[in-house]
């Protein structure tokens, strides 16, 4: 791993994170790997070597310019949920016949302008199903599509990132498909080349991915004899990653050899991981504020908070938290919380930590994916710098908002157009 302890201090890569933090104005901020970065990717191509496929990353998990060139560099599609991320991949570079767009609310603004670049856009309803043959005639030519199913799967996962279970938002369920597949029959427009379902995410249990691939290559057989000439299966995501640092948890290899099993050789499947490939890649630096206590509980308040980093509170998700450099005080059980007026406001609880001086420094791992990108203003507090180490080199990669970025938003005086 690119994270790594000697003599007592975290290193990323050849470089001493303690020396990063001394260097860096910002605190906290976001640090990444970019031979972690590489090697979550590499899993993968390795794992599919063989396999007719295509690996989308999905850029909601971290949309960083410079890791989604890199990612591009490597090879990798994109999966998409916004028309700005959209915009972001062409920036980036990526082709745009391995593009994915997502979402079960596109917007026709979002449609025109995947329909004009020509990318695939899943289907995820009859009315967005309406919506893309509204934005192809527009774009005048015929869209690409896959069909999203839902499967009815329970992954095992927080219900928050569960998509694949029979109330979720997502999806067509199998008593709608007969009329959505007569539809686009009839249409000119639009061009069914696949199916797609997504279970959910931190999926640890790689046997339900074959049981969905099993249940989505009859619908496909299915989708075939109706004349359809489909030749992709998207899988989705959403392979979970060890958090704790010391589970047995499946590896891209684990994934791709358990769906194999199932896939027929006429097929090319589509992958689309977001979180194991960048969530091991990046930490979140900050630094002790102080140590308190409140009678009852024992509190290390650092700089950084739920409003970089949310997983914790919105998902009572867990991140191992360990300091950058040798701490020998007293140990004993802390919550690790942030500066936030919210009691919700954590990084960590019941943590068994030494107790820090003031200013020692804190990583809290495993946070490359979903922690900038749902970072927030609350508090009017500013979102963090981002930097990334590559060999014994560190290159800031997103500066930190300044406080005149913000406050810029509010236009004041500006009328609203049609008044």
């Amino acid at each position: 791993m690119s994270f790594y302890y000697k003599k007592n201090y975290l290193h990323c890569e050849r470089l001493k994170v303690k020396a990063i933090q001394k260097r860096v104005p910002e605190s906290p901020f976001y640090l990444y790997s970019l031979a972690q970065l590489t090697d979550n990717y590499q899993a993968y191509a390795s794992a599919l070597q063989g396999v007719p496929s295509i690996i989308s990353y999905a850029f909601k998990a971290n949309s960083n310019l410079t890791l989604l060139r890199h990612l591009r560099e490597l090879g990798s599609g994109a999966v998409l949920v916004s028309g700005n991320e959209l915009e972001l991949a062409l920036t980036a570079g990526f082709d745009p016949a391995a593009i994915v767009f997502n979402g079960n609310g596109k917007t026709m603004p979002e449609l025109r302008l995947a329909a004009g670049h020509g990318v695939l856009i899943n289907v995820d309803s009859e009315f967005d199903l309406g919506h893309i043959e509204q934005a192809a005639v527009s774009a005048g030519k015929p869209v690409r599509v896959l069909i999203r199913i839902n499967p009815d799967l329970d992954p095992g996962v927080h219900p928050h990132v569960s998509t694949g279970i029979r109330d979720s938002k997502f999806g067509i369920g199998s008593k709608h498909l007969p009329r959505v597949l007569d539809r686009i029959k009839a249409s000119r427009f639009v061009d069914l080349v696949g199916v797609q379902c997504h279970l959910g995410s931190t999926i640890k249990d790689v046997e339900v991915f074959r049981d969905a691939t099993a249940l989505m290559m009859k619908v496909l057989e299915d989708v075939r004899q109706r004349g359809f000439d489909a030749k992709y299966l998207n899988i989705g995501g959403g392979l979970g990653i060890d958090y704790g640092g010391q589970q047995r948890m499946p590896k891209p290899s684990d994934l791709v050899e358990c769906v194999r099993q199932v896939l027929s050789d006429d097929v090319t499947v589509i992958v689309e991981p977001g979180r194991s490939i960048v969530g091991s890649a990046g930490i979140l630096v900050s630094r002790v504020i102080g140590v308190k206590s409140n009678g009852n509980k024992q509190f290390i308040v650092t700089d950084a908070s739920m409003a970089e980093l949310i997983r914790p509170s919105l998902y009572e998700a867990y991140h191992r938290i360990e300091f950058i450099e040798p701490v020998d005080g007293p140990r004993d059980t802390f919550d690790v919380v942030g500066p936030v007026c919210e009691s919700g406001d954590f990084l960590g609880r019941d943590r068994e930590l030494a107790t820090p001086g003031e200013d020692a420094g804190v990583a809290i791992h495993d946070a490359g994916a979903y922690g900038y990108a749902m970072s927030s203003n609350y508090n009017a507090r500013l979102r963090p710098a981002e930097y990334l180490v590559d060999g014994d080199r560190l290159t800031r990669i997103r500066r930190a908002e300044r406080l005149e970025d913000y406050m810029r938003l509010f236009e004041a005086g500006d009328r609203t157009a049609g008044e």
